[in-house]
């Protein structure tokens, strides 16, 4: 820390940079962003928490609980595709890679 402050203290010639917002805007901006990542980590963590469960059911051999538990993992994927935490055809790729594990 103290080497930080140092080399902030030696720079006199530029602006020291603050990450806070000051405009009205641009905290309201700030806001919509720390509220949207929360809800994209909640849907980021339901679909990896659901992909996992998954291959857990599979590696035990609990088949028929697995095939019960695909639905749901479909429809994590499919939420987080949707809310635009990951692509698409990456939720695709999870959905057809899942499916033939269960096979």
């Amino acid at each position: 820390m103290e080497i930080l402050r140092k080399a902030q203290n030696d720079d006199k010639h530029t602006r020291t940079k603050s990450n806070m917002p000051i405009t009205q805007s641009a905290k309201k901006a700030y806001r919509q962003s720390v509220r949207r990542a929360g809800r994209n980590l909640v849907r980021k963590d339901a679909y990896k928490k659901a992909i996992k469960d998954l291959r857990k059911l599979v590696s035990e051999k609990k088949t028929d609980a697995a095939k019960q538990f695909l639905p749901k993992a479909y429809k994590a994927l499919d939420k987080a595709a949707k809310a635009g935490v990951i692509e698409k055809n990456k939720a695709s790729r999870h959905k057809s890679q899942l499916a033939k594990l269960v096979k």
